[in-house]
């Protein structure tokens, strides 16, 4: 009799421990190993870039540029003959060159150079943003560049917020890209920062022909700030890329899934076949 209850009892504890096990739907399992992916890609793009002698951006940053030119590339908000990504990285100083201009294609910085933030936004250091009216501040967020227009600083370059609520009025506020003299290494010496907009990214009047000329024509710009308002916001940000789009660059990275008992091995090849990467992920099996 003790033998059966014995038998009993470790029959319902085995029970017990198999029920607690949770198994992963397929397509929870395709959404996480889709993620690692997505990852291992914009960190394999980040690796491939040639700062040569610029300043190197911030690998956080450039990730969450990547994430929401990515999504918008996939709406089709952006021009399918350009891959280039605009970034300025307002968290660091006004005296620093904050802007890079990055062709994703031959993974070569085109310009590193300053960018001006908004006479609203702070002074050497931006801490303030904004999407209103006269506030003279800089506004975060994705933005997508159209077409040129001359006007009081010359060569201007239009732009579309695409953040609700961050940066849509950005058109219509007149924030646009163009060039300054108060954007310069000049300017600093003698005033301990550079100079400041009415919200507008200043670039300096040298290269403000070239930059624009680079990056019209529907590509992406992005204005960063670590506001955690914004960052929990965006769609650009928050949106899980399923897919990644068609175009010269997807091609330089080849997924290759290898399966093996209680693990799946994903391996992230270069055009050459060179392993650059491994991740191991359990499976629902």
């Amino acid at each position: 009799m003790k033998k059966m209850i014995r038998s009993l009892v470790v029959y319902l504890v085995v029970m017990l421990a198999l029920t607690s096990f949770k198994t992963v739907p397929e397509n929870e399992n395709s959404t996480a190993v889709n993620e690692v992916l997505i990852k291992n890609y914009i960190a394999t793009v980040y690796k491939q870039i040639d700062f040569e002698d610029y300043k190197k951006l911030s690998f956080d940053v450039f990730s969450k540029a990547c994430q929401g030119y990515l999504n918008l590339k996939i709406e089709g908000k952006l021009s399918s003959e350009k891959e280039l990504l605009t970034i300025c990285d307002m968290s660091l100083s006004s005296s620093e060159d904050r802007m890079w201009v990055i062709d994703l294609a031959s993974k070569k910085v085109i310009y590193n150079t300053f960018v001006a933030h908004g006479q609203g936004s702070g002074d050497e250091y931006a801490y303030a943003f904004s999407n209103n009216f006269d506030s003279h501040q800089t506004s975060l967020g994705f933005y997508v560049t159209t077409d040129t227009y001359d006007g009081d600083h010359g060569m201007s370059l239009h732009l579309v917020g695409m953040d609700q609520g961050f940066n849509d009025a950005a058109f219509d506020r007149g924030i646009v890209v163009h060039g300054a003299k108060y954007v310069s290494q000049k300017f600093i010496r003698g005033n301990d920062h550079l100079g400041r907009s009415w919200g507008c990214p200043a670039v300096p009047a040298k290269l403000s022909n070239k930059i624009i000329n680079t990056i019209k024509d529907s590509t992406c710009l992005f204005i960063y700030y670590p506001e955690e308002n914004y960052l929990k916001s965006t769609v650009w940000l928050n949106k899980k890329i399923m897919n990644l789009p068609g175009g010269s660059i997807y091609q330089d990275m080849q997924a290759i899934s290898l399966p093996k008992p209680k693990a799946r091995i994903i391996e992230y090849r270069n055009k050459s076949g060179k392993v650059d990467s491994v991740v191991t992920l359990p499976t629902s099996n």
